[in-house]
């Protein structure tokens, strides 16, 4: 089989997977989440500013310069105002579970590429990854 035939089948393959990963029903509903909050403006607008005042008190804590206790406490309320949000804090399990996910089904592909074989569970030390659910 040529190289071009090979990657051809592979590339195939990995639209099949990409194509499965989709058609599941926790799949969807992790998407749905996320498409939520990227439709809500406001509640991204508070996303945004409580990034920012993050990097801000980074920024200054980096810089040597003393936090004040009240630049804390304003942190900490935008903070608790954004997870209390339903669609904030779904968003962010969403986001959360989707990394998980990526990186459970990178390290089978990271395996298969060392070992040139299909990887089982026993060669990533028992599991893919904490909150995989292939326990």
């Amino acid at each position: 089989m040529d190289t071009a035939t090979a990657e051809s089948h592979i590339i195939q393959r990995t639209l099949d997977l990409c194509q499965a990963v989709v058609e599941q029903p926790d799949f969807q509903s992790l998407k749905q989440s996320i498409d939520a909050f990227m439709a809500d403006e406001p509640v991204k607008f508070q996303y945004q500013q409580l990034n920012e005042a993050g990097q801000l008190l980074q920024m200054k804590q980096r810089d040597g310069i003393e936090l004040m206790p009240e630049e804390i406490a304003q942190f900490e309320t935008m903070r608790e105002e954004f997870l209390n949000h339903p669609t904030a804090k779904a968003f962010l399990d969403a986001q959360q579970q989707m990394q998980q996910l990526h990186q459970a089904v990178g390290r089978f592909l990271d395996k298969t590429f060392e070992l040139g074989r299909r990887p089982g569970y026993e060669d990533l030390d028992g599991s893919c990854g904490s909150g995989c659910g292939c326990h």
